[in-house]
C-alpha cells in the first residue's frame, strides 16, 4: 500500500505537469478543461502524498516495536540470570566453622609472626591488645597518644609512652627500638642465641596511620621490626582502621604485611572479609551473629568472648582474668530481650524487629529467627511457632 500510494502520488503530479503542458498549446474552448484536469490531478496526488506519509510513520513504528521485541526475546534467551540461580545454605544456631580458632594467643605464637589488628571504633580493638600484652609475655611497650591512666594499669607506666600526644616521645622511643635491635644483631653474631633470653619485648603501636605521619621514625620502625625482629624476640602489635599496606606505613610493600604480620580483622572488617575475599556467605553470617567475640584472624574464625575480662588489680604485674558470666549475651540477643521486656509476654516476629529496631535493619528474617532459638536454647524465653511463622516471647 505504502509503495502503491507513493507511485500514484508522482503519477497524479506528472499528469498534473502534462496537462498544463498540453493546454499551452490548445485553442481557448479546450483549455479549460485541461486546466481542470490538471488541478484534479494535482489535488488528487497531493492526497496520496498524505497517505504516503501516514503509511510511513506506520511502518517505522511497526518496525521499532519489531526491533524492540527482538531485543527482549535475545535478553530473555541469553541472560544467565533467567537460568541460573544460587543457594546459600541456611545458618542453624547449632552452626560452627570447620577451622575455628578458640585461642588467638596459640595461635600467634605458634606463627612467631608480628600482628596487625584492624577494626572500626568500637569494635574492641583496644580490649583485644590489652588481653594479648598481658598474654603473649616479655616486657610489653605501649605507644598510645591517646590513652588514659587507668588504659594500662598493670604494666610499669615508664612503659607507656606518648600520653597527652606526646609523639616525640613515640618517635624517640622508636628510634631507641631501632637501636636496640641493631645491638641484638652484634650481640647474637658474638655470642648465639642464649644473648636474646630475657631481652624478649612486645610492642604495641596504638593507630599506626596517626604515627606515621607525626613520627619520622614509624616507617622504618615498622619496615625493619617487621622483617628482622623475630629473629631477635622483638614483636610488634600495630592497630589501623583498615587493612592496607598504606596505613600500616608499608606502602608499595604489601607482601611484608601478609608474609611477616597474623591479620587480625574485628566487626564489619572480619565480616567483609569473610563475605567478599573468602566468598563465604554463612561465615559471613556467623561473624555478624557473634558480635565483637567473633572476629578472623588470617582466613580462619576465632571466637573468643572478652566481655567478662578486666583488671581487677592496679598494680605493675600481669592483669588477673575474671571468668566469663554463664549467659553472656550479645547486642543482638540483648536487643530481643529487651523488646521483650517492653512487649510484656506478648510473641515477637522478626517483622516486628526489623521494623522497630534499628540495629535489626539489615539483618534478614531468618537470621533473627535463629537468635530466636539461640534464647530459647540458653532458656531466656521460648519459641513459639515454626519455619517462617517462628516467634519468640519472654
Amino acid at each position: 500500500m505504502h509503495w502503491r500510494a507513493k507511485f500514484a502520488s508522482w503519477g497524479c503530479l506528472v499528469v498534473a505537469i502534462a496537462l498544463l503542458s498540453l493546454g499551452a498549446t490548445q485553442s481557448r474552448k479546450i483549455k479549460p478543461w485541461l486546466f481542470g484536469c490538471s488541478v484534479g490531478a494535482l489535488c488528487l496526488g497531493v492526497s496520496q502524498r498524505t497517505t504516503v506519509k501516514q503509511l510511513g510513520e506506520i511502518l517505522k513504528d511497526t518496525d521499532e516495536a519489531s526491533r524492540l521485541n527482538f531485543k527482549a526475546w535475545i535478553s530473555q534467551q541469553t541472560a544467565p540470570n533467567q537460568q541460573l540461580s544460587i543457594t546459600v545454605p541456611a545458618l542453624t544456631a547449632d552452626w560452627q566453622p570447620e577451622n575455628l580458632i578458640n585461642n588467638p594467643i596459640e595461635y600467634i605464637q605458634k606463627k612467631q609472626k608480628h600482628v596487625a589488628l584492624v577494626g572500626g571504633t568500637g569494635d574492641g580493638k583496644s580490649t583485644f591488645t590489652q588481653y594479648l600484652s598481658s598474654k603473649i609475655g616479655g616486657s610489653v611497650v605501649v605507644y598510645d597518644s591517646d590513652s588514659k591512666p587507668d588504659d594500662w594499669a598493670w604494666l610499669d607506666q615508664l612503659n607507656v609512652i606518648g600520653r597527652k600526644g606526646d609523639f616525640a616521645a613515640i618517635n624517640q622511643a622508636m628510634g631507641d627500638d631501632l637501636k636496640v635491635l641493631q645491638e641484638l644483631v652484634q650481640l647474637r653474631g658474638d655470642r648465639g642465641d642464649s644473648v636474646l633470653s630475657g631481652r624478649e619485648r612486645f610492642l604495641i603501636a596504638e593507630e599506626f596511620p596517626i604515627l606515621v605521619d607525626e613520627c619520622d621514625n614509624a616507617a622504618t620502625w615498622i619496615k625493619r621490626l617487621a622483617k628482622r625482629g623475630r629473629r631477635y624476640k622483638q614483636f610488634i602489635c600495630c592497630l589501623a582502621q583498615n587493612d592496607t599496606a598504606e596505613n600500616f606505613g608499608l606502602a608499595g610493600d604489601k607482601e611484608t604485611l601478609y608474609s611477616c604480620f597474623v591479620l587480625v580483622r574485628l566487626g564489619s572488617f572480619g565480616v567483609s572479609y569473610a563475605k567478599t575475599k573468602l566468598k563465604d556467605e554463612r561465615l559471613s553470617q556467623w561473624l555478624k551473629l557473634g558480635g565483637k567475640k567473633r572476629f578472623m584472624v588470617d582466613d580462619m574464625p576465632c571466637e573468643l568472648d572478652l566481655s567478662g575480662w578486666g583488671v581487677v588489680s592496679t598494680s605493675p604485674q600481669l592483669p588477673q582474668v575474671t571468668e566469663p558470666t554463664p549467659q553472656l549475651l550479645n547486642e543482638f540477643e540483648q536487643a530481643i530481650i529487651d523488646a521483650g521486656d517492653r512487649l510484656q509476654g506478648e510473641i515477637i516476629k522478626a517483622r516486628y524487629l526489623q521494623q522497630n529496631v534499628r540495629l535489626f535493619g539489615n539483618i534478614t528474617a531468618d537470621e533473627i529467627r535463629i537468635l530466636f532459638q539461640v534464647l530459647a536454647d540458653k532458656g531466656i524465653g521460648e519459641t513459639v511457632g515454626e519455619g517462617d511463622r517462628l516467634g519468640w516471647r519472654l
